[in-house]
This record gives structure tokens, sequence and C-alpha cells, in this order.
């Protein structure tokens, strides 16, 4: 194992009807003039934000709104944010939504605390040495942006999709009503199930230290959610489910699941990050459909692990050699991936790439990590054009 650093300040309130108490913590954590930033309609329509705004008045909370965050969130909206809290006057972030509404906010959240560009920092030109502090009320059970380091922003331009991590951006509170999530489209809650389950299998495909614990804790959670997720596939109304599963999506991501490891893998999100880049796919159907393919890559250089993960997470009879075992919970994940209507494959995801995107998409994942990058197995920019031909 690796000597490692665990740091998880974000308070959780957790369970129904706990938005009730947004201004309760955002005294707490001492925020006078509030930014909500949220995304789509689907907040407006369910009564949630003025349910919040509510709360804020009868408070006497001053606040104002920004929506519009959208699934892969631009930074042109991060730009009218940052001017929008500067000319408020704003000391305090409220995400309301799910990771974009969240990551968008960090952006926001960087954009006003630090001076210059804030790509900067997603373009790994300066590192940032403050944020706004942030809430969140969560919507959406996925990225474990509520409470991890890191945020991704795509810019227009381009379409350049990039992540940053600072623990600055971690939030000061998350609040979680699993009931929040029960009026999701059924492919929004698998991608949801699919990311959160990603996130962890990131930090597992490691060829650099492991303890049995963290094994222990990634492998439950793994399992969990697999479970959970065919129980909402049938039953999208299930509050127990939704609550494992909107728990492990925090778990999953606050670093607990890779304590004493490497720091993780990471390639199958940097591949995905340019798909949704270039074709605005859902994140984690794009996970889904190139997950095959970069574990068909891989799995020899990080045998003992693949096998693992059969046997505990997967479940797969424990006969034939480590190879074969490996290659029987590579295909029991994606049998699980079509069980719960993700994609396999690009074409399956609705995208046919020309072998023009697949080189552009290659070449900017490679800029993207600094030409090359992976714990599982070392990816240069050839490998990942070759996980993207095997993609389609």
């Amino acid at each position: 194992m690796f000597d490692f650093k665990y740091f998880t300040p974000t308070k959780v309130v957790f369970g129904k009807n706990t938005e009730a108490k947004v201004a309760d913590l955002i005294k707490e954590f001492g925020g006078t003039k509030i930014l909500i930033h949220y995304g789509g309609g689907s907040v407006v329509r369910s009564g949630l934000l003025k349910r919040v705004t509510d709360t804020l008045d009868a408070a006497g909370i001053s606040y104002v709104t920004l929506g519009g965050a959208v699934p892969n969130p631009h930074l042109g909206l991060v730009y009218e944010g940052i001017e929008l809290c500067k000319k408020e006057n704003v000391d305090f972030l409220l995400a309301v939504g799910g990771g974009s509404a969240i990551d968008s906010a960090k952006a926001i959240g960087y954009g006003v605390a630090n001076g210059g560009d804030v790509w900067d920092f997603y373009d790994y030109k300066r590192k940032a040495e403050g944020c706004l502090p942030l809430g969140v009320i969560l919507t959406i059970a996925a990225t474990g942006s509520e409470m991890s380091d890191s945020s991704v922003i795509t810019k227009e331009e381009g379409l350049v999709k990039r992540g940053y991590s600072s623990d600055f951006s971690r939030a000061k509170f998350a609040i979680m009503n699993p009931e929040l999530t029960m009026t999701l489209p059924d492919y929004q809650t698998a991608c949801g199930c699919t990311d959160i389950m990603m996130h962890t299998m990131e930090r597992y495909f490691t060829n650099g230290g492991n303890m049995e614990i963290t094994d222990a804790l990634a492998e439950g959670l793994l399992r969990t959610v697999k479970k959970n997720a065919i129980i909402l596939r049938d039953d999208p109304q299930n509050y127990d489910a939704r609550a494992e599963v909107m728990w492990a999506g925090s778990l999953a991501h606050n670093g607990l699941t890779g304590c004493g490891n490497d720091g993780g893998d990471w390639m199958t999100h940097k591949l995905e990050h340019e798909l949704g880049g270039l074709y605005d796919v859902a994140h984690g159907a794009g996970l889904a459909a190139i997950w095959g393919s970069w574990a068909r890559y891989v799995y020899k250089d990080c045998l003992p692990r693949f096998k693992k993960f059969a046997l505990n997470v997967m479940e797969v009879e424990n006969s034939g050699t480590d190879e074969e075992i490996a290659l029987k919970g590579i295909e029991a994940m994606e049998d699980f991936y079509r069980s719960i209507n993700m994609p396999t494959n690009l074409r399956k995801l609705g995208v046919n790439a020309n072998e023009k995107d697949l080189v552009v998409m290659a070449h900017k994942c490679a800029v993207g990590v600094g030409g090359e990058m992976g714990s599982a197995k070392v990816l240069n920019e050839q490998a990942m054009l070759d996980i993207y031909r095997a993609s389609m």
C-alpha cells in the first residue's frame, strides 16, 4: 500500500425533506448573499426551486439565481455566473441539481475567488488559490461531485472537455434526499449508476498499492450499486434502492475507495471526456460504451485485479485460467450494462464516428493527459486510438 491523505470536510444531511434545512446550513457556513445555480426545467417543474427560495425568503437570506447548466456544462455559462456573482457581491454558492450544476458552480467559485481566466485551471496552466464556499442540494445520484474535489467543464470553442481538482472546491454541505431522484427518467438513473460504479472501478484497476480494507469497501459498493440498479430498473420509486445508490455515489468519489493505492487509472474517464466534448453524450452512457474496449486492451497488464473483480464483484465461476476468469468478468460487466439498457460500444451509444473523428479524439485525449497516462496499463496516443477503434 501507499501512504495517503483522506480529506472529506463536507457535512452530509441525508434523508426525506432535508432540503428544508438549507437556510440553517447556509447560515452555519457564513453565507449572506447566495447564487442559486441549477440546470433545466426539472428543478422548476418539481417545485424544488420554489421550496428552496421560499425557505431562504423566510430566513431573510438574499439570493440571485442562474439556471441553464446542461450535461457536459459549458464554460460560457460559467463566465456568466462569475460576472453575476461579482456584480451582486455573492459570497456563497448553492448548486441545486446533479453533477452538471455542481461542477459549473465550482468553476464559478474558482472564477470569483481567483483573478484571470478560470479556464486556465482546467487547461492546467495555473493552480487555484481558493474558491467561493459551496453548498449542494443533490437531485441526481451519479457524479459524486457533492463530496469530491473535482469538476469537469466543456469549452465550447474547440469542444474541449477538461477536469480540474482542488480541495478548495469541496462542498461545505450536501443535502441528499433520495426522494428528489424519483422523477428521473430511467435512462438517467442507469447512467448515474454506471458513473458511480466507474468512479470506484477507476480506483480499483491499478498496478500500484492496494489495501485489503479498501478493496473490500470498493467491492461491496460495486455489488450494492449493481444490485440496486436492477431494482430501480424494475421499481423506479423504490426509496431504499434510491438511498443506497445516492449514498454510494458520494462514497465512490470522495476518495474512500482509493485510499492506499496509486490514485487510480482514470483512462476510461479521459477517453469518455473526448466523446462528451465532441458528441455531447450522457457521461454514464459514454463510460459504458468505452469500458469494455479499454478493459480488453489492458487486462493482461493488470490480470490479478481483473481476476479479483470477476470473482468478488461480478461473482463469476472460479474455473479456468486467470485470463479466462478475467475475460468472463469483463463479459459479465457488459451483460450488466445491457441489462440496464446502457450501450456497450459507440454505435449503440449513437456515435457513428469516422476515422478522422477517432484520430482527433485520441490526439485531444493525449494532449489532455500530457502525452500518456494509466495505471492498469499506461496508454499513449496510439493506444487511445486503438481503443476508440475497438469501441466502434
